[in-house]
């Protein structure tokens, strides 16, 4: 009953979390949700230590795959905030706050759910492990500079602050999620851990992750009702983001790279780190941020699944020519 509980939410995302968003909107709305923002700090760690434990940096040590990898971080440093700042200005010029979300998602660079996304769709799982380490650091390095550039122009970015609420929601448990996998390794072999320890921790996260999305968005239920726009404004910013990374990762990898590797690259550009972005968003920012980087939740993970599918059918990463 208990495993049920705590994996309810993780293994339900594309129904908890519009029902979540609506729960908050009808809460916050009658009922002062304020008290609950003085705990979203340690919520924010708690939801992103589980992600954490396994994480190795000595994945590192091996780069076979150097085409791979040198592609992975041009396009999360470049091509992808590119893809983010062509959505925003589209469709969120008169919402700075949202344009600063959609940019958030864009600069933290993908997490753990990419690794089991390759695996479940035949990807190269060794350097879907390799991308997450090298994206992981190098992005959430770059993170407060990149949105100090792009975003300080529409609202005021402390750049210095940005970069403490990196090292609090990121490498603070970054630390904490080594050292718990090392004490770990001391009671459990790898298969134990895999099979008994990791199915769990996606259901740690989600229920902080929960919380925060609930926070945020009851907190500003009012203004978010009074304008609904704004829900289709971000959704509709949020997919021309997401079509894009498609369209221009399907066009490369089609060139370059093996379907194998094709799917890896893909993934790993797709399924951005949006516990660390919304932790981010919560962290530094305000409510619209926050809610902006909460409706990906409703598009990332269900575009990757109907995308592996009709790749399957259809051979989208399939290198020109092949059969």
């Amino acid at each position: 009953m208990f495993r049920k509980i705590l994996t309810f939410p993780s293994g339900n995302l594309i129904y908890v979390l519009p029902a979540v968003i609506i729960v908050a909107l009808i809460t916050g709305y009658f009922i002062d949700t304020e008290p609950l923002k003085s705990i979203i700090l340690p919520v924010i760690i708690y939801a992103i230590y589980p992600s954490m434990i396994g994480f190795r940096l000595q994945e590192l040590k091996e780069m076979h795959e150097k085409k791979l990898l040198l592609f992975n971080l041009l396009f999360n440093l470049f091509i992808v905030p590119l893809a983010a700042y062509t959505a925003a200005s589209v469709f969120l010029q008169q919402n700075p706050e949202m344009f600063t979300g959609l940019v958030i998602i864009s600069v933290v660079p993908g997490g753990t759910m990419i690794i089991a996304f390759t695996m479940i769709f035949n990807g190269n799982v060794k350097a879907a492990i390799k991308l997450t380490t090298l994206s992981l650091i190098t992005g959430s390095s770059l993170a407060p500079v990149y949105l100090y550039f792009i975003v300080g122009k529409y609202v005021p970015v402390d750049i210095i602050s940005v970069f403490k609420n990196i090292a609090i929601v990121v490498f603070l448990p970054m630390l904490m999620g080594i050292l718990t996998y090392r004490a770990l390794m001391k009671k459990f072999t790898m298969d134990e851990f895999n099979a008994r320890i990791r199915p769990l921790l996606p259901g740690f996260s989600s229920w902080g992750l929960v919380y925060i999305i609930f926070t945020s968005i009851s907190l500003k239920s009012h203004m978010i009702i009074a304008y609904p726009g704004l829900l289709v404004k971000g959704l509709t910013a949020l997919l021309l983001f997401y079509i894009l990374i498609y369209v221009i990762v399907i066009i490369t990898a089609r060139k370059l790279f093996s379907e194998k590797d094709g799917i890896t690259l893909l993934l790993s550009l797709v399924l951005r780190n949006l516990a660390i972005s919304i932790g981010l968003a919560a962290a530094a920012f305000g409510p619209q941020t926050t809610m902006m980087v909460a409706l990906a939740f409703l598009i990332q993970q269900q575009s990757a699944v109907w995308f592996a599918s009709l790749n399957k059918k259809y051979g989208f990463l399939r290198k020109y020519g092949e059969i």
